[in-house]
């Protein structure tokens, strides 16, 4: 009998000989992991046995890259993987996590609701904390704040994370709430942005959480960014980047000149209503950006000038206000219905 398919999609992947990252097809069954260049590959380029394995979240190898997690294979094979945003990460790992659970008892694989961490109770659910932290109408707010003659983007001090956990009865005192923090820190929801705080982070064994008004933090998906002192056309630029996340995740784009497809990570925002797309292995500025006030978004069937090998259905069309076409591909027909879904309201709301 065929290993059932539990989980597929587009992640980054570390190159086992050379230090390069590279976006594959991953298809996560009950006893492997298997990884293809392409999403219509017909066969993998590597197998991961889970037998055995192990599992690190989040993996802290890489400074310069977050939402990494690493499999450890019986023959001590490191594996790395970066996933687009921090809920992606998230059902990577307690699927992987849970099928390798399933080996070790001789089990059919079967999802259970289960977290565990070091430091906290069983019944503290991280992932749901964060998600309260991130509500636009009654979490933590991201501002604009100035230090050391740099300007910090959607950001927050560490102060008001445990300001917050308190006022809405997730902490009886500050150590507890500190304590909470830490942990969404460790578990790599919140990410340190200005020096006192990567300090904070990398120093010791353990990495700390500060509870201070200097110190700095952000949402590991949000629409962080850092920046010097700039010129009014620098923050006319940087507008585009002003409006919250509606949705991110990798899709497949066909390029304007060349006609060829690749995976790219794209964030959409909201006013001003634009979604970047991003080479998803480096963390550079985006590649590009589609402004959709007033775009037209629809599901197609065709594109043309497209390679039948090149792609396999899953396609929509956004067509801009000056008539810009983009062709893109979502791994299955759920996800292109919620793409559309979200662009079409961006699209009429978003300035």
């Amino acid at each position: 009998m065929e290993p059932q398919e539990i989980r597929e999609g587009f992640l980054v992947k570390k190159g086992t000989l050379l230090n390069s990252w590279r976006a594959v097809w991953v298809v996560l069954s009950e006893d492997g992991v298997d990884f293809y260049k392409k999403k219509t590959d017909s066969s993998p380029k590597g197998m991961i046995p889970l037998k055995g394995a192990t599992l690190s979240s989040p993996c802290q190898d890489f400074v310069k890259r977050t939402l990494v997690f690493k499999i450890t294979t019986e023959k001590k094979q490191d594996h790395f993987f970066q996933a687009s945003h921090v809920e992606e990460r998230e059902l990577w790992v307690k699927d992987i996590k849970r099928a390798i659970t399933c080996l070790a008892g001789g089990k059919k694989f079967a999802r259970k609701s289960t977290r565990r961490s070091i430091r906290l109770p069983e019944t503290v659910n991280l992932a749901a904390l964060y998600t309260e932290m991130k509500n636009q109408d009654d979490g933590v707010k991201e501002l604009k704040l100035e230090q050391q003659n740099r300007v910090f983007n959607h950001c927050f001090t560490g102060a008001t994370v445990v300001d917050w956990l308190i006022s809405k009865e997730k902490a009886r005192n500050r150590p507890e709430a500190l304590m909470l923090a830490t942990g969404l820190m460790n578990e790599g929801f919140l990410q340190p942005a200005g020096d006192l705080s990567k300090e904070g982070a990398e120093s010791g064994e353990q990495a700390a959480f500060l509870d201070d008004t200097k110190a700095l933090y952000y949402f590991a998906d949000s629409g962080f960014f850092c920046e010097g002192y700039s010129s009014d056309e620098d923050v006319l630029l940087k507008e585009e980047f002003r409006g919250n996340i509606i949705k991110q995740g990798c899709l497949v784009k066909q390029g304007h000149r060349r006609k060829n497809w690749k995976v790219r990570k794209f964030i959409l925002r909201d006013d001003p209503a634009y979604i970047h797309y991003y080479d998803p292995a480096k963390a550079d500025d985006p590649l590009g950006s589609i402004h959709l006030r007033g775009a037209v978004v629809t599901a197609v069937d065709y594109v043309p000038d497209a390679k039948k090998k090149d792609i396999d259905g899953n396609l929509f069309e956004i067509i801009t206000a000056d008539e810009t076409h983009y062709f893109l591909q979502a791994a299955t027909d759920q996800e292109r219905r919620e793409w559309i879904k979200a662009v079409q309201m961006v699209s009429k709301s978003g300035k």
